[in-house]
């Protein structure tokens, strides 16, 4: 009997040794083939600075490339993203692994594969990034395609009439690929809740178009993850953008027409209307006007109205681009650009920005251009 203790004591003690593991770091062991001239792999991480309440992406160290191997040591309580550099420019690329204590993670690349794709392993939160990573590739050599076709064909077109009739082929040709990408996105993070890789998924999405679906995300990730700083701060910023994300009552306000006239949003209750932030000085802006000219010409008559408020400060300016742009619509301006009180009360960073609200006051679309607008306003107005 003693015997046969001190045997299951050995075993024991054996089997610890050998599964032993660094639970103070991860170790990450590379292989790198067709490496070129490129001999040195960064390790790329996430930073938070509280002073400024920001997430920086900073180089946290490096490691030789010998025999077209590499290996990292690198502490990480919790699990997050790192970022493996190497090479730069048309010649290098970035791999994404997520990372924590006590992992051992083996990872292969061939720095020739134009997809840029790898293998990983001892990681289940590397294998679900790399699975996004895998369509995110796909279609950003779909795009990269569509803007060489491009490029090509305008370096034959010398007016700007010309250049504007190509752009308007190739524009929804683009948004339909990255329409496409964002699907992607958007069935991968609502798959994986569980899953970091899924929040640094979401965070690839135009945070204007998409916001309803950030929005539901962020409610459904609360309470995990309660210790990675990028997570919580988008969580903050999602509760901040709710009160006026699809499905609320879009805030009043009252704002100076161009004639120096108050204006309040409640005018137009019992009516569709699109508040248009924009300004003279966005060229985006006056590239969208064309299209918004021709879909409010088109509905008007069933409904339509726009105030559109613009960003300047220079009325002498903002009243040249409504008359060069043709914009018929009433108009109205804080002229304080994005420190007026009704940008600050929508919470405008960027321009164009737009909020179609509907009779009863809530708000139904938000930041909708080219043909999602076309779309979205065929769809409203032929159920009327």
């Amino acid at each position: 009997m003693k015997k046969q203790i001190m045997a299951v004591g050995l075993a024991g003690a054996m089997l610890g040794l050998y599964s032993c593991k660094d639970n103070k770091a991860f170790t990450i062991e590379g292989e790198v083939k067709n490496a070129g001239s490129t001999n040195i792999v960064y390790l790329l991480g996430s930073v938070a600075n509280p002073a400024d309440n920001t997430v920086q992406i900073n180089k946290l160290d490096s490691a030789k490339i010998q025999d077209g191997k590499f290996q990292f040591k690198h502490s990480s309580p919790d699990a997050d993203l790192f970022k493996l550099q190497m090479g730069k420019g048309t010649e290098g690329a970035i791999f994404d692994v997520i990372a924590q204590n006590g992992e051992t993670i083996k990872f292969e690349a061939d720095l020739k594969d134009p997809m840029h794709s790898y293998e990983i392993s001892g990681s289940d939160e590397s294998e679900k990034i790399k699975e996004y990573n895998t369509f995110n590739n796909k279609y950003g050599v779909k795009s990269t395609a569509l803007v060489t076709e491009y490029q090509a064909k305008s370096q034959a077109v010398t007016t700007d009439k010309g250049r504007d009739s190509l752009l308007s082929i190739y524009r929804p040709k683009f948004e339909e690929v990255m329409g496409g990408l964002s699907q992607e996105v958007i069935k991968f993070m609502n798959a994986n809740k569980n899953s970091l890789a899924a929040f640094y998924a979401a965070m690839s999405l135009d945070p204007l178009k998409y916001e309803k679906e950030l929005v539901a995300y962020a409610d459904e990730i609360k309470g995990k993850f309660d210790t990675n700083p990028a997570v919580q701060q988008f969580i903050k910023q999602m509760e901040a953008a709710k009160p006026l994300s699809i499905g609320h009552k879009a805030p009043d306000f009252t704002i100076n027409s161009l004639d120096g006239k108050p204006i309040k949003l409640s005018d137009y209750k019992g009516k569709y209307v699109m508040v248009d932030f924009w300004a003279s000085w966005c060229p985006p802006c006056r590239a969208e006007n064309p299209n918004v000219v021709k879909l409010y010409n088109q509905y008007k008559g069933k409904g339509l109205n726009i105030l559109g408020i613009s960003l300047d400060d220079n009325k002498a300016d903002w009243q040249a681009a409504i008359a060069t742009d043709k914009l018929t619509w009433t108009h109205a301006s804080d002229l304080k650009k994005f420190d007026g009180p009704t940008e600050k009360l929508y919470h405008i960073e960027a321009i164009p920005s737009n909020f179609i609200i509907d009779p009863q006051g809530n708000i139904i679309a938000k930041n909708v251009s080219g043909n999602d607008l076309a779309q979205f306003l065929n769809t409203t107005f032929s159920k009327l």
